[in-house]
């Protein structure tokens, strides 16, 4: 089953997706947007992209904190997860997305990326560090990290 993933931002969302083996994660787009509670273009969007890519699934950052409690941030990465479960009609799995912002600035900081073009791409090279981590480890343990 073909997966992509999603970064939810106030601003951004993040899109990446993993090839036909499930075994690699790739950033695909940056979805961007001027003011946070407006989503409509953004929910149109991943609608398509799930059609163009022909996923299976959904897999969406979940904000944790250090200690393992949620973030002030999750309760809104849960309304979009069920948002976007809605609306594509795919299954939508919510995935430990703690420290993929400060891992995908090392990736482009190591890839000579300039900061200043930080912003474009960040998103989703985050989205494909949280997909690859699930590929890696959740496939057989999800429910241990999404509920």
């Amino acid at each position: 089953m073909k997966l992509i993933a999603l970064d939810y931002g106030s601003k951004t969302v993040g899109v990446a997706q993993a090839d036909e083996l499930g075994l690699l994660a790739s950033p695909l787009e940056t979805i961007f947007r001027k003011e946070e509670g407006k989503l409509r273009k953004t929910y149109a969007r991943i609608e398509e992209i799930c059609k163009e890519t022909g996923a299976g699934g959904v897999v969406v950052g979940l904000p944790v904190n250090m200690d393992g409690s949620e973030s002030a941030r999750a309760g809104m990465a849960r309304e979009f997860a069920s948002a976007v479960e809605r609306r594509t009609g795919l299954k939508v799995v919510l995935w430990d997305e703690r420290l993929t912002t400060v891992e995908a600035e090392e990736i482009l900081r190591e890839k000579g990326i300039p900061r200043q073009d930080f912003k474009k791409t960040i998103d989703a090279v985050a989205a494909a560090i949280i997909l690859q981590d699930y590929l890696d480890n959740g496939l057989n343990r999800e429910s241990e990290k999404t509920e």
